[in-house]
């Protein structure tokens, strides 16, 4: 198996790419899911992960900030490079990393409290010594939700629309002030309404944050993101990784035949 970990120099990465992926396999067991993919994400963009179900889209995502490692058939080969720093690096803890890569899933996960113990429950298990009423409060404003639940701060979170909770769970994570936020289809539980706040949002926080999305929505991908990247499943089911670029040229002159395909929806 492909389990070496790759050492690459930050001297390699280009100063405004804040993740590296280089020969990035990723088994369950015998089954290889993604297979030999190289992807760089620049700071501060939108990165859109398309293609087919089962193409790998979600086990890339979950390798960035290592979720992976919590499945225990799963082993990751190659190497990621975030800021310099190899994620995969046995000095490097997951737990930390999980506080610069934060993750928003397909369905929102509000816990069982109130509205301001979901925002605050990141920053006090992390020891925060701050003002956590100001903290709360500049979280639920960056996640646009703030003049919706000002007054209900105490009210569960799990009263809340489905749009909502969406926003919340994002708040939860922007409170522990991520460099990266990693999105799994993040609006696919969601009406259009709710769908477009959050795609709205997501353009909004890239003054400070970068974002990965994982989308089935070829207009939501072409709408929010700056660069797309494509997958595709391989002949032995593996992903890999078929184009990647600006989303205007992926979307309007795409490079490979496949990319062109799957988004004029010749094939999903």
């Amino acid at each position: 198996m492909e389990n070496e970990i790759t050492q690459v120099t930050d001297k390699e990465i280009s100063k405004n790419i804040i993740i590296s992926a280089r020969n990035l396999n990723v088994y369950y067991g015998n089954f290889r899911a993604v297979k030999d993919v190289n992807l760089d994400v620049k700071k501060n963009q939108v990165l859109s992960l398309i293609g087919p179900s089962g193409c790998g889209k979600s086990t890339v995502l979950r390798c960035f900030n290592r979720m992976n490692d919590l499945i225990l058939s799963a082993e990751v080969g190659g190497s990621i490079l975030y800021n310099g720093i190899n994620l995969y690096s046995a000095e490097v803890d997951a737990t930390e990393i999980r506080s610069s890569i934060g993750m928003v899933f397909q369905k929102p996960n509000p816990f069982p409290k109130s509205i301001y113990d979901n925002v605050a429950f990141g920053l006090r298990i992390n020891g925060y010594q701050g003002d956590m009423d100001e903290a709360v409060e500049k979280s639920l404003k960056q996640a646009a939700l703030w003049d919706e639940v000002k007054d209900r701060l105490k009210d569960s979170g799990l009263t809340l629309s489905g749009g909502q909770q969406q926003r919340l769970c994002i708040a939860r994570t922007l409170a522990i002030e991520p460099d990266i936020i990693l999105m799994d289809e993040p609006c696919s539980a969601l009406d259009p309404i709710a769908t477009l706040a959050i795609e709205e949002l997501i353009r909004e926080l890239i003054t400070k944050y970068t974002i990965i999305i994982v989308t089935h929505n070829m207009q939501q991908a072409a709408r929010v993101s700056d660069e797309t990247a494509f997958l595709m499943v391989g002949e032995d089911r593996a992903g890999y990784l078929v184009e990647t670029g600006d989303t205007q040229q992926i979307f309007t002159n795409p490079k490979e035949e496949r990319t062109e395909s799957y988004i004029t929806g010749r094939f999903s």
